[in-house]
């Protein structure tokens, strides 16, 4: 078994456990429940969420992975040998995300490449994205570079592969992410019914809470929303932040690291909002939130295209800074498969276990490419929706697998091991963890409780 690797400093940590938040769900799923739930309602509720169910969440893995020194596949069985179980659970949702997390990174770089070449008013097209992704050659070249420029940075290990690249591509993420929200701003239009809108109305839209309407059902929904959207944001429950927490040195200021992952989480994705709903509202009024999951590559081409010769411009930088989030992202998800590889089995070298994995991957997300076209069927989801392919496996993985780790892992910590042990272990380097109460009442009571209502409400029950 290699010797284990360990971050070279707390910086190159909290950008790769950042990098691995800030994704394509945080990107585009964020500003939509935002759009959909009120608005400043739901930044509230979810800033208060990520305080507190989120911070507990995330303490507890960084902890377990740096307590264990292992991946999630064997750091459960670690701490407790009758929980070996709960390490396959953490293991098999990275595996079941990478593919389809890829074939939709294919499609951001087929968009990149469209405003690069000058295309962008093609993009933005009526039907543009379904011609592409039911094409059966094009959605699998994407795929398939997109996984690859992975598959290297993961290749090169901890400190040359993912702290490098996380040390360069997130300064440059923050920096295109805050450029766009102040250009969003900025802009302005009047329709042809003489009704002028500006960045700063579409703003107010987006932080002012919104309470027409609002019942008890109602914001308990907004309160499961913004729950649910935390699993996007902070990377929990899929095995990430154990396996860069296990290559964490034992004498980081660990609080201090979690306190940063939170607001560096926190903070980009309250400017993806900033950074789209305002333009929609600009250009499609309040009727334009409604666009969900087709925002990103149907509505926002159309809002670029609108915008003239800048539109192009800023098509470019957008693409570019969601396939750098989606770039990060990816490499986490594929970072935790292979440390468990590594782990698990003496036999694999760091090599041996990415290839191995680049060739599953690209064989699963063939087949996910192929949802689209000779492999079409539609299949009705428990909690109504109706999908593909992909959107099964995104189903399974993060609606049901999800809450189900993180349901067990607040019993293991909570009830099994105590917490603490975790406390401890944040506090081993001399380093005060605040908010200690809080995190032993979230992690036995509250967490548990409402990861169960989450769970019910995926599975069609609640």
């Amino acid at each position: 078994m290699e010797k284990r690797k360990t971050f070279g400093g707390s910086l190159g940590f909290v950008l790769a456990a950042a990098g691995s938040a800030v994704g394509l769900g945080n990107i585009w799923r964020f500003p939509y429940l935002a759009a959909r739930d009120g608005g400043g309602l739901f930044l509230v509720i979810y800033i208060i969420l990520a305080l507190t169910f989120g911070f507990t969440l995330v303490t507890a893995e960084i902890a377990i992975g740096r307590k264990t020194k292992q991946s999630p596949l064997t750091a459960y069985g670690k701490l407790n040998k009758n929980w070996t179980w709960l390490g396959w659970i953490s293991s098999i949702v990275p595996f079941i995300i990478l593919p389809y997390y890829c074939v939709i990174g294919g499609w951001v770089l087929k968009y990149l490449i469209a405003f690069l070449t000058g295309h962008g008013i093609d993009a933005a097209k009526e039907g543009y994205f379904t011609e592409f992704i039911t094409s059966k050659g094009e959605p699998l070249i994407m795929m398939f570079i997109f996984l690859f420029a992975v598959t290297v940075v993961i290749y090169l290990g901890v400190n040359k592969g993912i702290e490098s690249f996380s040390k360069v591509i997130m300064p440059v993420l923050l920096v295109l992410v805050v450029g766009i929200a102040i250009f969003s701003l900025t802009i302005t239009k009047t329709d042809d019914a003489g009704v002028t809108r500006t960045g700063l109305q579409g703003l107010k839209y987006y932080v002012i809470p919104n309470l027409d309407g609002i019942t008890v059902k109602k914001f308990f929904n907004v309160v499961m929303d913004a729950m649910g959207q935390l699993f996007y944001s902070l990377s929990v429950a899929m095995g990430i932040l154990i396996a860069y927490g296990s290559y964490v040195k034992d004498d980081a200021n660990l609080p201090k690291s979690i306190n940063q992952i939170e607001i560096f989480d926190t903070l980009v994705a309250f400017l993806a909002g900033v950074m789209i709903i305002p333009a929609v509202y600009v250009f499609s009024g309040t009727d334009g939130m409604a666009s969900g999951p087709s925002l990103m590559f149907v509505a926002l081409p159309k809002i670029f295209a609108s915008m003239g010769k800048a539109g192009t411009i800023v098509g470019i930088i957008f693409f570019a800074m969601v396939l750098f989030a989606a770039i990060t992202s990816a490499m986490s998800v594929l970072e935790a498969i292979v440390s468990g590889m590594i782990d698990s089995d003496k036999r694999f070298s760091r090599g041996k276990a990415v290839i191995i994995e680049f060739i599953v991957s690209l064989a699963l997300a063939c087949l996910v490419c192929f949802g689209y076209n000779d492999l079409y069927f539609e299949l009705k989801l428990p909690n109504g929706a109706v999908g593909q392919i992909l959107d099964v496996m995104d189903y399974v993985s993060n609606s049901i697998l999800m809450p189900i780790g993180a349901i067990a892992t607040c019993i293991l910590v909570g009830w099994v091991i105590k917490p603490k042990t975790i406390i401890d272990e944040v506090e081993k380097s001399g380093d005060k963890m605040g908010r200690k109460r809080l995190f032993t009442v979230m992690i036995k009571y509250i967490a548990p409780v409402c990861l169960f209502i989450l769970l019910l409400m995926s599975l069609g029950i609640f």
